[in-house]
């Protein structure tokens, strides 16, 4: 008996994640991460702020990508030496940059022309299939997509369900897109007075959408999705305001998003969700700390540290292999093991 109470303890210690905090040298609030691997991994946010690593967060440098002011809200790399930058903003502020020489060099992709657009976040399929979401404008979505890595074309309103007043994406911490295969994408919007859900599974032509049970209004509603195959998937979010809340701020799908329930469980507002890769594991993220369930999102217990806007998990197979980066606030930067 003692020699299973004592294997049981290690079990649970050794499943316990943690928290790492990794030093930067920069000041900016990092609400873009993405890992390639333990050692590469890149980050972004205001000020034009670009970093990588190639040590697991030992040493980090700076790149530069622009002599403009822009707020890098999104970094989506593909591997050491591909990665695209988004920045937000009206107008011209939303770009799209891409790197293929791990930062040496940087084509500017995209340039919002229209002044009344704001773009949030992006995600890709691979290398050159990719998606990204606006804020709606006068009723209607604004979605662009890629499939050669390069240009940039806008998806039709016709194809698309028409917006709701006020609806489109918090650009929190880069994830308001989640993706599976090669062709399925949803997207969770906010800011309306209905919390609601786009989806695609031809690569972004059609749409359809579904309501969700989360509270939603200006400043509260979906801030993050993933999905972990076709029909499993979370949403996370809150009201950004008031960081330690959780109210109706968390749902789940188990037939590919068209209908949401909603859980509870939560610490607080949450920026970010993602599955621990290879299981139905969750690790949730947000300013005020983090969140983690063993099953798939129905029951929640609090990560002991800090809080992060956003965070990435390296890519992997094994659960007791499972390596994060989150980053936040003050060029912080953290690394979550198990």
């Amino acid at each position: 008996m003692k020699l299973l109470i004592s294997t049981l303890l290690i079990l649970s210690t050794a499943a316990t994640p943690r928290w790492t905090i990794l030093q930067t040298g920069v000041k900016a609030r990092l609400r873009g991460v993405s890992a390639v691997s333990r050692n590469i991994v890149w980050a972004s946010g205001s000020g034009s702020t670009v970093l990588r690593t190639v040590n697991g967060g030992s040493t980090w440098q700076t790149i530069k990508i622009t002599d403009d002011q822009l707020d890098f809200r999104d970094v989506d790399a593909l591997d050491a030496n591909t990665a695209y930058i988004l920045s937000i903003g009206n107008g011209p502020a939303s770009r799209i940059y891409k790197t293929t020489d791990a930062g040496a060099t940087w084509q500017l992709q995209f340039k919002n022309e229209d002044a009344k657009a704001f773009y949030d976040a992006m995600s890709f399929w691979d290398a050159t299939h990719g998606i990204v979401i606006g804020d709606s404008v006068d009723g209607a979505f604004y979605i662009l997509t890629t499939t050669n890595g390069h240009d940039w074309t806008r998806v039709p309103a016709s194809s698309l369900p028409p917006a709701l007043e006020g609806e489109g994406a918090f650009a929190a911490s880069g994830s308001n897109i989640a993706l599976f295969g090669k062709t399925h994408a949803w997207i969770a919007g906010g800011g309306a007075n209905k919390s609601r859900v786009l989806r695609t599974n031809d690569g972004g032509r059609t749409w359809s959408i579904a309501e969700t049970p989360l509270k939603s209004g200006p400043s509260t509603g979906a801030f993050s999705i993933a999905f972990r195959d076709a029909q499993h998937g979370i949403i996370v979010g809150g009201d950004y305001k008031l960081e330690k809340e959780a109210v109706d701020n968390a749902v789940i799908t188990i037939d590919g998003g068209v209908t949401w329930k909603l859980i509870k469980g939560l610490s607080g507002y949450r920026s970010k969700v993602a599955y621990v890769p290879g299981t139905t594991w969750v690790v949730a993220v947000g300013p005020s700390g983090a969140d983690i369930s063993e099953d798939g999102g129905e029951t929640w217990k609090p990560i002991a540290g800090p809080g992060f806007d956003t965070l990435s998990f390296v890519p992997s197979l094994r659960k007791d292999s499972a390596v994060a980066f989150g980053s936040g606030v003050n060029g912080t930067m953290g690394r979550l093991e198990f």
